[in-house]
Formats: C-alpha cells, sequence, structure tokens
C-alpha cells in the first residue's frame, strides 16, 4: 500500500502493530546490556533459520567476497551475521530511544584529529559511513563527540517514518531525505558535517562499475559529485562492535587526498576500497542481507 494510502488516523487499527513494534524497541533499549545482546542474538538465529530468501542472499554476497574461505567458514560467516544483524536491532533500539549520554563509557573514537582537521576547513565534512549493524548506533556514537546531519531513505509508514525521524533529529542535527541533493549541499555549504553511506546498489543509471571485493559493483557517482560542488573534504569512518558486546570503536580516517580525481570510476573504486578495509576488520557486522551485486555489467548474469 503507498504511503498516501495509509489512514490518516494513527489511532486506526492498520497503525496497531507499528504501535507495538515502537513500544518493543523502547522496551528493548531499556534492557540490561547482557539481556539486550542475549535477545539481538536470538533475533538472528531465529531470521538465520526461517528467512530462506535473506539467507540465500547473504551466502551468495559471502561467497563471491570471500572465495578464500572454505564452503564451512562461509556458512559459520553467513549465520553470524545474522546474529549481528540481530544485535543490531537491539542496538537500533538503543541509538533511537535510550539516552546517548549514557552510551559515552562504551565508546573509543580514534582519530579523532582527522574530523577536526577536517571541520576546520570551513566547507563541511562529507563523513563516508557503511551499512554495518551498528549503524544507529554508530551516529548515535559519533554525535557524541561531532555533530553531524543525516543522509536517509524515509520509511513508507507515516507511523515509523514519524518515530525515526524523531529519533534520529534527537541524534543528529537535521535528516535529509536521501534525493534532496541540494539539501545535502546546502548544509555542507552551511559548514555542517554530512553523514552519508554510498555502499549500496542505486542501479546503472546513478553509478559507474568498480571493484569491490573482487567484483564489480554498481557504485554510486554521488559522492564525487557532492564533494566536487562543495569543496567539502570526504572523510572515511570506521565503527564497530567490539568482541566484548559491550563496547565499540569509531575511527576517523584521514580526508581522502586529490578527491574527487574527475575519474568517477577511480573515485568510486577508491571508496569501495576504504568500505572493503572496514569490512574485513569485522566482516560479520556488514548487511551481507542487501543485493549489493543486483546490477550487473551489460550481458552478465545476475547473481541471485
Amino acid at each position: 500500500m503507498a504511503k498516501s494510502h495509509y489512514p490518516r488516523s494513527f489511532a486506526h487499527p492498520r497503525y496497531w502493530p507499528t504501535w507495538l513494534a515502537i513500544g518493543a524497541m523502547h522496551t528493548a533499549a531499556r534492557l540490561p546490556w547482557r539481556l539486550k545482546m542475549a535477545a539481538g542474538s536470538g533475533i538472528g538465529r531465529l531470521a538465520w533459520r526461517f528467512a530462506k530468501r535473506r539467507r540465500h542472499i547473504a551466502a551468495t554476497n559471502i561467497a563471491l567476497c570471500f572465495p578464500e574461505k572454505s564452503a564451512d567458514a562461509q556458512r559459520r560467516l553467513v549465520k553470524e551475521a545474522f546474529i549481528a544483524n540481530g544485535i543490531g536491532l537491539v542496538e537500533t533500539a538503543t541509538g533511537w530511544c535510550y539516552n546517548t549520554e549514557a552510551l559515552r563509557h562504551r565508546a573509543v573514537y580514534l582519530g579523532q584529529e582527522n574530523m577536526a582537521r577536517a571541520q576546520a576547513q570551513g566547507k563541511g565534512v562529507l563523513i563516508i559511513g557503511i551499512h554495518f549493524s551498528t549503524l544507529d548506533m554508530g551516529g548515535a556514537l559519533h554525535s557524541l563527540f561531532f555533530p553531524a546531519d543525516v543522509v536517509y531513505r524515509p520509511h513508507d509508514n507515516p507511523l515509523f517514518e514519524r518515530f525515526i525521524t524523531r529519533a534520529r533529529q534527537r541524534i543528529f542535527g537535521a535528516t535529509i531525505d536521501r534525493h534532496d541533493l541540494r539539501g545535502v549541499v546546502r548544509r555542507l555549504r552551511a559548514g555542517h558535517s554530512v553523514w552519508y553511506s554510498p555502499d549500496q546498489d542505486f542501479g546503472r543509471e546513478a553509478s559507474v562499475f568498480a571493484p569491490f571485493f573482487g567484483q564489480q559493483a554498481a557504485t554510486i557517482k554521488l559522492t564525487a559529485k557532492i564533494a566536487r560542488m562543495t569543496g567539502a573534504p570526504v572523510v572515511p569512518l570506521m565503527f564497530h562492535r567490539n568482541p566484548d558486546n559491550a563496547s565499540y570503536t569509531l575511527e576517523a580516517l584521514p580526508a581522502f587526498a586529490d578527491f574527487p580525481s574527475g575519474d568517477d570510476v577511480d573515485d568510486a573504486a577508491r571508496i569501495n576500497a576504504f568500505i572493503e578495509q572496514a569490512i574485513r576488520k569485522q566482516p560479520e557486522q556488514y548487511l551481507w542481507l542487501h543485493r549489493r551485486f543486483k546490477t550487473r555489467p551489460a550481458g552478465e548474469a545476475g547473481f541471485y
């Protein structure tokens, strides 16, 4: 059902499951930490068992990206990815619904000087985030050290969209629709930092093909375009859940030098190389459930 066809009143029975989901997220955010992690792990294990389509997508992605791993190791990584993404759900709830300041002791932020140096240029900063299971937790923790706006995809459900927007506005500054290029440019030119994740397949027209884990991946050209329009430095940001399942490491790398280069393929390859580097640190935490290689070069068969 299209967004315009949703009932106007949020009291309508159609929204009752959404209200339950929002209540569940608030409850999950307030669980003791160990119980929170256990609940997320349980959600991930259930999804691994029953979400056959997503399991197939994750298995395909991992086989393509880690051909050096044995079949058993690939299967283990698929299951670990589901568990990590299950934990990511309760982390998202915590980032959205919990007191962010109370999470400060869980964060180690490396490379703060790189972010500060980029901000000091006064041209805004385009922060390259990645679709890890820790995405919203990473955003919440980053906000404790550096303010930022965020680019996001609006949700079709108006009630859940309102909930998400209010939650992210509490963490970030502005929330910018991913189709609102003018909004991104305007905020950067005003000197703001903008968190942006370019690691999904947005289709042939918006992309060039560039290497990613040895595969040709449709990679969005917009990163270089925004940098060219604004002069904003592009800062790669890594963020991971640590093995103790109780703390997180964020690391801002130096801004890309000589970016954009004028060669869209080369620029896309540099972005992909950083994303691959970050994924290899904690590969199970990446969103392998997304069809990253959906769009193929002309003449190539699909993977999924």
